[in-house]
């Protein structure tokens, strides 16, 4: 297994000051994914931009994970709203010219 794009929840923790608990809860909750390697923990470096995200919706804004689920919902919902708008009026640019 390649670990190049792999980081050690551990190192990731301590320079993040957080507790290892918090991603474990993470994880269990579905929000982010943890790769056991030879009985470590590792997070994929892609998930590190939304890793981030949840720990300043936790730690910074004091919301709780449940909280960060349905916030992390509802922007998907008006991310692929958005997209639908867009998608619309460029089909409704066609008709118009």
């Amino acid at each position: 297994m390649q670990t190049e794009n792999l980081i050690a929840i551990d190192v990731f923790c301590s320079n993040h000051n957080i507790e290892i608990s918090f991603l474990n809860s993470l994880e269990s909750a579905g929000m982010i994914e943890i790769i056991v390697f030879e009985q470590l923990g590792f997070v994929e470096h892609q998930q590190l931009p939304i890793i981030e995200k949840y720990i300043r919706l936790y730690y910074e804004l004091d919301i709780n994970l449940e909280g960060i689920e349905v916030i992390t919902y509802l922007l998907e919902q008006i991310k692929a709203k958005q997209n639908k708008i867009v998608d619309l009026e460029n089909k409704l640019r066609l008709y118009e010219a």
